[in-house]
């Protein structure tokens, strides 16, 4: 058995829980921050089978998409501020980030 962490946008959210659903994936979900933006995310944790790993990659790797989206950088800390102008900056998000791990055992009550 393995667990999957799939730690996607939230603009990805929604339609990647469909998705699994549709499946026959059963998931957790949890609200989580990014560092880099500061957005907010979704992790997935998915447990499954050693035998169905690859088809839960394709259901994350089908809805989860790359884009682009300008953003401000945050103004330097503890710099001069007075001569920092804030440009927007065009950066790829979404996607996923995941993580598949081995579980040693596992139990339902």
């Amino acid at each position: 058995m393995k667990m999957i962490f799939a730690i996607v946008q939230d603009k990805d959210s929604g339609k990647l829980s469909n998705a699994l659903i549709r499946e026959g994936f059963r998931a957790t979900k949890l609200a989580s921050t990014g560092g880099f933006l500061k957005a907010g995310n979704t992790t997935f944790m998915i447990g499954v089978d050693d035998d169905k790993v690859d088809a839960a990659l394709r259901v994350i790797r089908s809805n989860c998409q790359v884009r682009d989206q300008l953003v401000t950088p945050v103004s330097p800390v503890g710099g001069a501020t007075d001569s920092y102008i804030p440009f927007p900056v065009e950066v790829q998000v979404g996607g996923a980030a995941v993580f598949v791990v081995p579980v040693e055992r596992s139990e339902h009550y």
